[in-house]
């Protein structure tokens, strides 16, 4: 087990986006997905979830097409209970999903329910496969529109209440929260977690590089995920350039951001052996969080249609970083995207 040891010295945490995302290259696959949490109901009431996702293929002119996409809509309780469900297109026990809370567990229940996703890599399942996460996060987007909720959020955090700390409670979850890291001891500044400028995903130059997000009012969160595939020269590699965002909007306009990775890697094109992988933290909330980067290096050498289990079983816990874990468990799909990159645009 690779650990490390907690030091006040660490230079402070990414706070710049690398937004837009560039322009589609020619002769590629991008994958796109989000999922946009709304409140319209109030902070008391349910919250919304609507998770798009989307397959386009460009040509060597730079013209493209759509060759797939899904899209869900969900309602969930505080307590994270999926209360409604309906997707487009709809799989047939997808309403199996009702009742069913979003945390560790679903992954495993989304196996049983949509196997035909999973085994076709449907960009669907990209989006029901980041449904826990997002409600892990999106909370935080309510305390961007009142600061007087993001106090609330900050007690609960740092232990200014009668149930503790909340990061306390989750030490050794992931690289960043290990036992004596700052944002487990409150030696980081809490009410700075979330002040990063998280750009603007759409590139001006390539306005069909992303789908339609949800338009609505008032506080919103988003995560959103881009994977670029292209052929290397000779179309013995495949090079993939992919980036994920969280951020949430705020009152006065714009969007700040939480978290941000990109991810380059280069893979045989016959064999799906990761060749070279090349993260790199963008925005992240604590000092300690981009040290998790230097684990990925490990799955170097590995077939790339078993990254989902591999990061599960070498980046479990303290050894990586939740999001860069999911990251990297969203290019177990690559080899569906180069079979589509097959296609003429």
């Amino acid at each position: 087990m690779t650990m490390h040891t907690p030091s006040a010295s660490y230079p402070p945490p990414p706070r710049k986006t690398a937004n837009p995302a560039p322009q589609r290259p020619a002769n590629s696959l991008r994958r796109t997905s989000s999922i946009d949490v709304a409140w319209p109901e109030g902070v008391d009431g349910e919250r919304l979830f609507v998770g798009r996702a989307r397959d386009f293929l460009t040509g060597a002119d730079g013209q493209g097409r759509t060759l797939a996409e899904g899209e869900f809509t969900l309602r969930m309780s505080e307590d994270k209970t999926i209360t409604r469900i309906a997707a487009d297109p709809a799989p047939a026990e997808i309403g199996r999903l009702v009742g069913a809370r979003a945390g560790g567990h679903l992954r495993m229940l989304l196996r049983e329910v949509v196997p035909e996703l999973i085994a076709r890599a449907d960009p669907l399942y990209l989006v029901l496969d980041d449904l826990s996460g997002t409600a892990l996060v999106s909370a935080f987007a309510w305390g961007q529109w009142f600061p007087e909720r993001m106090e609330v959020l900050r007690k609960r955090l740092s232990g200014g209440n009668e149930d503790g700390s909340v990061l306390a409670q989750r030490a050794n979850v992931c690289w960043g929260l290990q036992d004596g890291n700052s944002g487990v001891t409150g030696g980081a500044a809490l009410e700075n977690v979330a002040d990063a400028d998280a750009g603007h995903l759409r590139n001006p130059a390539d306005p069909a590089g992303w789908h339609a997000f949800l338009d609505h009012d008032g506080p919103g969160f988003r995560r959103a995920r881009r994977i670029d595939v292209t052929y290397g020269a000779d179309r013995g590699t495949i090079h993939i350039d992919s980036a994920f965002q969280d951020s949430a909007r705020l009152r006065e306009g714009g969007r700040v951001a939480i978290h941000e990775y990109s991810l380059g890697a280069t893979v045989d094109a016959g064999t799906l052996e990761v060749i070279a992988l090349e993260p790199k933290a963008h925005i992240l909330p604590f000092r300690e969080c981009p040290g998790a980067v230097h684990n990925v290096t490990r799955l170097v050498g590995r077939n790339l249609g078993q990254v989902r289990e591999d990061v599960l079983e070498m980046l479990r816990g303290p050894e990586g970083c939740t999001h860069l874990n999911d990251a990297l468990r969203a290019l177990a799909d690559v080899p569906r995207l180069v079979e589509q990159l097959r296609q003429p645009a």
